[in-house]
Order: C-alpha cells, then structure tokens, then sequence
C-alpha cells in the first residue's frame, strides 16, 4: 500500500514528452492558468461529470480523434486523462507522435479525482 501510495503522490515522469501527474500535482498545474485540458472519455462518460474546461475528445472515434487535437498549439503543455489512465495513456503516445512537445496524464484518471 505504501508503495501504491507514493506512486501517486509524486510526479512520474515517464519519458521527455510524457509525465504522470499525482492528482494533487494535476489539479495545482490545471489550477494556475488556462491550460489545454482534454478529457478521451466517450461523450456519455464527459457528460457523467468532467474536469471544469476540459473539452471530449472521443479516444473511440477513430474517424476524428487525430484530427480533434489539430486545433491544439503543440508547443504548449497539453492535460488529458480519462476514467481509469488506460485511455489516456493509449491517446499520449498518439498525441505525442502528432508532435506534441508537453503532455501531463492525470495517475489513475477522473476516479482518482
């Protein structure tokens, strides 16, 4: 447990474009200026509850999902996260190969919330 424990309390930096954020480090760097937060969950689950700015991207909608984060300035940081961190670290590694610079994970998703 302690172990399980601290793996979410820090930061986790995975590679050079990908960090795992903690949820009190997710919710501190989402907290102090307009970000780029993006929720993967399908539209149902975003409209269960979601992150206040957090803008659905569908991780299921094959057809837009690349196309969706277009809209998005790849040079500044971008925050995702999903149910459980399944999703969200499945759409990192897409999002990373569009050419994003920063991207921050929300540990264990909106169920960690």
């Amino acid at each position: 447990m302690a172990l399980f424990n601290s793996i979410f309390k820090a930061s986790i930096k995975k590679d050079s474009n990908y960090n795992l954020l903690s949820v009190d480090n997710y919710k501190e760097a989402i907290s102090k200026k307009t970000v780029q937060l993006v929720d993967v969950r399908t539209p149902g689950e975003f409209r269960a509850g979601h992150i206040s700015g957090a803008v659905n991207i569908d991780f299921f909608d094959r057809a837009n999902f690349r196309s969706r984060f277009e809209k998005f300035d790849k040079e500044k940081p971008l925050y995702i996260y999903c149910r459980s961190g399944n999703r969200s670290q499945k759409a990192a590694n897409i999002i990373k190969d569009l050419g994003f610079k920063e991207i921050y994970d929300l540990a264990g998703g909106i169920m960690r919330w």
